[in-house]
């Protein structure tokens, strides 16, 4: 997890200057914000554009066109479910719906307390067991709602004590 997962422009500065004269440098700076940050702020696409020398249109294009770039800080824990075709035709839709109703939120979105974001994700190469999701970096197969429930509970209680 990011230790700092708020806007902090010298940071981002200091990524682009590192940066800035690799081959093709604006998506290796946009990996890096991401990794650092936990997420890109929009007020990072103008920094990244001025020195770069790009235009702004060009740097919001490849932020929006890659899923792998967060908009906004995750939560705690990360729900990604697999929403292509082998994992939809074996239930994924259900089981969006059901962490949908368990948490009050849809695909892409965080709880209010920041403890858990859905994301949809279009392949964990585990389609043999589907439908898949990827919990924290864990992959799982064939997640229903019961066992989705087991998992979040589990990191619950795991994530109690660890001071956040």
């Amino acid at each position: 997890m990011p230790a700092n997962r708020t806007f902090d422009e010298a940071a981002i500065k200091a990524i682009i200057a590192d940066m800035r004269s690799l081959d093709g440098p604006l998506m290796p700076i946009l990996h890096a914000i991401n990794d650092r940050l936990g997420y890109v702020d929009q007020r990072a696409l103008p920094l990244i554009a001025q020195e770069l020398n790009l235009s702004r249109a060009e740097v919001h294009g490849v932020f929006t066109f890659y899923h792998d770039f967060r908009k906004a800080p995750a939560g705690r824990h990360v729900i990604k479910v697999c929403v292509a075709e082998a994992c939809q035709s074996m239930g994924s839709d259900r089981l969006v719906d059901h962490l949908r109703a368990a948490f009050g939120i849809g695909l892409g979105e965080t709880t209010p307390d920041g403890r858990i974001t859905v994301e949809p994700i279009y392949c964990l190469g585990n389609c043999a067991l589907s439908p898949s999701a990827m919990m924290d970096g864990k992959l799982y197969g064939r997640v229903e709602g019961t066992r989705a429930d087991r998992l979040v509970r589990s990191a619950n209680l795991a994530a109690a004590g660890d001071g956040r």
